[in-house]
């Protein structure tokens, strides 16, 4: 499975971005998908999960703010981000494993792309 993101770039606080995250295969509803981050200096973070079944989950930071969905048409994941902060400032990975989601622990996950980069300025 490949999983490339794209939509990172440099955004003033207070504004949006849409990352996105195409798979390879058809696989949006047989895999859980999660969101990840890392800052330089910083251990990377999971962000938001959406399950098999559509299920999603945030970490406390984001919640309000950040979406994530996915459109099984296009084997793609997103993750909209409202209200960015400079603390998001980051690489975002998107992730995948083929089996029921249990929590945003990275060493979980069989699948990562490359990463897109975040940068939040004032």
């Amino acid at each position: 499975v490949r999983l490339v993101e794209s939509g990172g770039g440099s955004v003033q606080a207070g504004g949006s971005l849409r990352l996105s995250c195409t798979a390879s295969i058809y696989m949006t509803n047989k895999y859980c998908v999660a969101w990840f981050r890392q800052a330089p200096g910083k251990e990377r973070e999971g962000v938001a999960i959406i399950s098999r079944i559509g299920i999603t989950y945030y970490t406390d930071s984001v919640k309000g703010r950040f979406t994530t969905s996915r459109d099984t048409a296009k084997n793609t994941v997103y993750l909209q981000m409202n209200s960015l902060k400079l603390a998001a400032t980051a690489k975002y990975y998107c992730a995948a494993k083929r089996r029921a989601c249990s929590g945003m622990d990275f060493a979980d996950f069989d699948f990562w792309g490359q990463g897109t980069q975040v940068t939040v300025s004032k």
